[in-house]
């Protein structure tokens, strides 16, 4: 079997027209070129070229030699720089596993200005409630609420850790707001669905830990649901801060009882591995890391 290393400099020698011209372009001195030729020659038993001190001329057999392996060569160089280019500039596509509302939180418009500033670059969202597969269906980057689980794959907390009381001016104008922790027994509080169970809130205070048991008119099984419902007026929600925050900013909710909070596991952003990470897959991190912090920020933060 021949080095395919001879063959590029063959490939390379021809293409200069020159022994001398092809040493300074490849860096290699001009009787190393023509020994590997030499090698090649012998390798296929076939002569190549015929040289002289004026010029090098192909052979039969070389001609259809170089006309079948300088397409080859030249598309394994520009299949090399094309790597070496997008090594550094982002390009290619994303695959990304992320919760089913995740477009919510992620807005569409940042998306747009995301890939408006990387030309190069394709997203392919995968919306499931449901844990994918990073490995078996090639997933490039994950976004995932709870404890970092697998401990090979590589874990960025992209909120805060806390979920928070809130409620819309509307509603607080029309049924006050809460003193104590106790007092939103006698309040309309948006909870999660519990098939036919009381919701018992338990809280970081003050005093350490509270309960409160809490009930009202409106349940939903989605965070997002009773976000809305809590726009609307319709009670008071316990909420993340990523969800919320925005609309805390804005005045759209207001916080109920600012000294309580429930710990949450967070947000994460999640790689299957820390090596070799594509470009592409780097500023998109980067870029929703960024967009999603924003969102728990509150007031005053």
């Amino acid at each position: 079997m021949f080095d395919l290393n001879d063959v590029l400099m063959f490939v390379q020698v021809i293409r200069a027209g020159s022994f001398a011209e092809a040493s300074r372009r490849l860096g290699i001195p001009a009787n190393t070129l023509s020994r590997r030729i030499q090698q090649l020659e012998t390798r296929l038993d076939t002569r190549l070229m015929q040289r002289s001190t004026r010029k090098l001329s192909l052979t039969a057999a070389g001609q259809a030699f170089f006309e079948r392996c300088a397409p080859a060569i030249e598309g394994v160089q520009q299949a090399g720089q094309e790597l070496v280019d997008g090594s550094h500039t982002p390009s290619g596509a994303i695959r990304v596993a992320a919760p089913a509302n995740f477009l919510d939180l992620m807005r569409i418009e940042w998306i747009v200005e995301f890939l408006r500033s990387h030309p190069r670059v394709r997203i392919d969202f995968l919306l499931d409630d449901a844990h994918t597969d990073l490995i078996g269906e090639s997933i490039d980057v994950a976004f995932r609420g709870g404890t970092a689980q697998e401990a090979t794959f590589v874990y960025r907390r992209v909120m805060g850790n806390r979920s928070r009381l809130v409620a819309s001016p509307r509603y607080l104008e029309s049924a006050g707001m809460p003193a104590t922790l106790a007092a939103l027994s006698g309040h309309d509080c948006l909870t999660l669905s519990k098939h036919r169970r009381a919701t018992r809130w338990r809280l970081y205070g003050p005093a350490g830990i509270e309960e409160v048991d809490v009930a009202g008119r409106f349940s939903a099984n989605t965070a997002r649901a009773l976000l809305d419902a809590c726009r609307a007026g319709l009670g008071i929600a316990l909420l993340p801060s990523l969800l919320c925050g925005e609309d805390l900013r804005s005045g759209k909710l207001v916080t109920v009882l600012p000294d309580y909070h429930r710990e949450i596991d967070g947000f994460h952003i999640v790689l299957p591995s820390r090596q070799q990470v594509p470009a592409a897959v780097s500023a998109f991190v980067d870029f929703a890391q960024q967009r999603l912090l924003s969102l728990s920020e509150e007031p005053g933060a």
